[in-house]
């Protein structure tokens, strides 16, 4: 009789803890993954597009589908004017109409209805091609470092350096012209520069500096960058 009773209570125990089964944690929700951007490619000429007047063509964006995501926003970027404009798809294609003979900017962000998490693509340069283009404008320079609101510790030489990325679809970049003072509209301090760094750029502590950059191309296309704004300790 005792071994019947150890038996009994034995299952009701093993039930009870099988009852909580339905109050476990459910697994935590993972963050979405970044996609992998595919077309145009980094740094192309984009020729593929429709064209619907004569300073539009309608440009299709491409990626691969991410992880634990449930829809994207596009950024596209103008990098003449610096105007964004975004979109929200769930698809992994996007038709954007865009100016003609104009390079641009684009990155996928990557989201999800379950948690506020995002994740963002790299950022790819393409250059959107017009009718009888035989040249294009090189990408503005970016990169750039000092970066936008850096601080920056002067070293006792009272020297820093200054370096930036050039690209552009020709593969043609000749040289830079470098602006950098105090001023928000900088003075060139520097001409025809065929290399992406500067050094011995005279600085002093505890002051607010702009700089940008001017690429030029062997066909005498040219391009700026942002004016980058940082501050030394």
């Amino acid at each position: 009789m005792r071994s019947l009773l150890y038996s009994i209570i034995f299952v009701v125990i093993v039930s009870g803890c099988g009852s909580h089964k339905s109050g476990d944690p459910k697994p935590l929700q993972q963050p979405p993954a970044a996609a992998l951007l595919a077309f145009p490619e980094q740094n192309a000429v984009c020729i593929s597009g429709t064209v619907i007047s004569a300073t539009q063509s309608t440009v299709q964006l491409k990626w691969n589908s991410s992880a634990n995501t449930d829809g994207y926003d596009v950024n596209i970027k103008n990098l003449l004017t610096n105007a964004v404009e975004t979109h929200s798809t769930t698809l992994t294609q996007l038709n954007v109409d865009l100016l003609q003979n104009t390079p641009y900017s684009w990155q996928v962000i990557s989201k999800s209805n379950a948690i506020s998490s995002t994740a963002t693509s790299d950022s790819w340069k393409f250059y959107n091609s017009g009718q009888g283009v035989v040249s294009y404008a090189p990408f503005p320079a970016d990169g750039l470092s000092p970066a936008l609101g850096q601080f920056v510790t002067v070293p006792a030489s009272g020297q820093i350096s200054l370096s930036w990325h050039g690209s552009d679809a020709d593969n043609d970049i000749v040289n830079y012209d470098i602006y950098f003072g105090t001023d928000p509209n900088p003075p060139v301090i520097k001409q025809g520069s065929s290399a992406t760094s500067l050094d011995g750029v005279t600085a002093a502590a505890k002051t607010k500096y702009y700089w940008k950059v001017v690429t030029f191309d062997s066909h005498g296309n040219s391009s700026t960058s942002d004016i980058v704004q940082f501050s030394t300790n």
